[in-house]
């Protein structure tokens, strides 16, 4: 989609694309391409870490299910956690719409076992491969990770009792304090509920980017507004110490504009609790 709007003139500002790849010249990256999503290489990172220096662990496996995202995150967490001074055992994938994650269940166990398995997928596919990962034998005590792909009451209901105590890796916003509470106050007097994307901070911050440079380039002509493409490109392009609700954002010269927080949460009592581990950038 980058690619099209690109071609076209436009330009996108993404809350929830985290692919390295898309801000990566060298891979998919195309000009008037943005986004306030975090960049996989942090996350990735950040959970490398978190099971490397905060737990202790020496060996971990990672599952993707193929697409960029997934392939991408897996990818940055392992290379991380052997520059770190792990071993990764398996690099593997599911796909998706498997029910039966048995068999690569199977050889990571046959792998290793790992200490600790990172598989940043999604719902369905995390879904059975937490329930299922309790059934193989050697992964009993292999400690199960996630990412924000996987942070949702939908999740909660996918894993089931089989995700108590599993980790997962997202975006971390308690940093922003009152601003962030006033936020979801207004936000559930409104709508009558708390966003249910992990990503709402991340789009409220996007489109107040689009709504600035639309004010700070539109041209008022006679009651009709026009703004031009690579006028609007150029601002978002510019923009440099935006406050957001997700942080202090500043766009580089491939639309990485985040300001990275991340942090690790653990699955109790069916709640994301947010433990003390935080990956600030």
């Amino acid at each position: 989609m980058s690619q099209v709007v690109s071609e076209a003139g436009y330009f996108m500002v993404s809350p929830s694309n985290t692919a390295p790849s898309l801000t990566d010249p060298e891979q998919a990256w195309n000009p008037g391409y943005y986004r306030t999503a975090h960049n996989d290489k942090v996350q990735g990172r950040a959970m490398a870490e978190f099971a490397y220096n905060e737990l202790g662990l020496t060996s971990a496996a990672a599952i993707h299910d193929g697409d960029p995202y997934t392939e991408g995150l897996a990818r940055v967490f392992a290379d991380s956690f052997e520059e770190l001074g792990g071993t990764i055992v398996e690099f593997t994938a599911v796909n998706k719409g498997d029910t039966d994650m048995r068999p690569v269940l199977t050889a990571v166990a046959a792998a290793g076992p790992p200490e600790f398995l990172y598989y940043p997928v999604f719902t369905a596919e995390g879904g059975f491969l937490t329930k299922q990962a309790k059934e193989v034998a050697g992964l009993e005590n292999t400690i199960l990770a996630a990412a924000d792909g996987m942070i949702s009451a939908a999740a909660i209901e996918a894993v089931g009792e089989a995700g108590e105590g599993m980790y997962f890796s997202g975006p971390d916003l308690s940093f922003s304090g009152q601003v962030y509470d006033d936020f979801i106050a207004k936000y559930v007097e409104k709508y009558g509920s708390e966003p249910i994307s992990v990503f709402h901070a991340h789009a409220f911050d996007a489109a107040n980017m689009i709504f600035a440079c639309v004010e700070e380039v539109g041209v008022d002509d006679g009651g009709a507004l026009h703004v031009g493409r690579q006028a609007l490109r150029d601002c978002l392009f510019a923009t440099s110490s935006f406050q957001g609700i997700t942080g202090n954002l500043t766009c580089d010269q491939y639309g990485d504009c985040a300001d990275p927080q991340i942090s690790v949460s653990q699955l109790q009592s069916a709640e994301y609790v947010r433990i003390n581990a935080d990956y600030h950038t």
